[in-house]
């Protein structure tokens, strides 16, 4: 019930702490994922222990989207919204009893499995260093957390596990200028602690096609989860990245 008003609030929040001079810029990325391990139990004192990458199969290819706009002001100070939806669907055969939610899915029957990890976040970030070729960045990530996980059988049963939350991350941006508009460049959020983590780190490279837009390509590893009384879940994506940088 929540999905539907979340893009809505971010796009308020963002275009309202915008200064009225300033240079916008639009980030669309797409590429290829290539999903990792996926570890799972919910809840997590009496689900079963069971892994997506392990024992199940996922439907590929899975094309992964994110758009972000972004504002800078007096030069140093940055703010962006990201906007990355995160779908998986799995297929598998469980080869035991599984536990999960309110429901037993049990051994030798055919599953179907969704894993889903949509992030909306609001970033402000400053310079803290401009010299020579280099750029440096720091500051901070609200992000909206909207998660689900799903198993389904072929006689109708089905359960799931919404979560939806706030995280606040730290953000890091280090560039090296190749001459030419041309950019090695390093962003990331990231922060652990407590019952989990969080990492959302891009690797990658910056050439210029005009004036005001530039093709992206490079490597994204995204990685996380939590460890509490109500879901077990670890997660790890990586990502062959390709897009476009388009400053108006």
């Amino acid at each position: 019930m929540y999905k539907p008003v979340l893009i809505p609030i971010v796009c308020l929040i963002f275009l309202a702490a915008i200064p009225l001079k300033a240079q916008i810029t639009i980030d669309a990325e797409t590429g290829l994922a290539f999903p990792g391990y996926n570890d799972v139990r919910i809840p997590n004192t009496t689900g079963t222990l069971f892994s997506f990458q392990d024992d199940f199969e996922a439907e590929g290819p899975v094309i992964p989207f994110r758009l972000r706009l972004g504002y800078t002001f007096k030069e140093k100070n940055h703010i962006f919204a990201l906007y990355a939806p995160l779908g998986i669907n799995y297929n598998g055969t469980a080869n035991k009893d599984i536990s999960f939610e309110s429901s037993v899915f049990e051994q030798g029957q055919a599953l179907s499995g969704y894993y889903q990890f949509n992030s909306y976040r609001i970033t402000y970030r400053r310079d803290i260093i401009t010299s020579g070729n280099w750029q440096v960045g720091v500051g901070f990530t609200g992000k909206i957390r909207d998660a689900q996980v799903r198993l389904a059988n072929g006689q109708g049963l089905n359960d799931r596990k919404d979560d939806l939350g706030f995280v606040p991350l730290l953000h890091l941006y280090t560039a090296y200028d190749l001459g030419g508009e041309k950019l090695i460049y390093f962003e990331g959020d990231g922060l652990a602690g407590g019952p989990g983590r969080a990492f959302d780190l891009f690797l990658g490279t910056r050439l210029p096609i005009t004036n005001h837009i530039a093709f992206k390509a490079g490597y994204r590893f995204l990685e996380g989860g939590a460890d509490v009384d109500e879901v077990y879940n670890f997660t790890l994506v990586q990502f062959a990245v390709a897009g476009l940088f388009i400053q108006l």
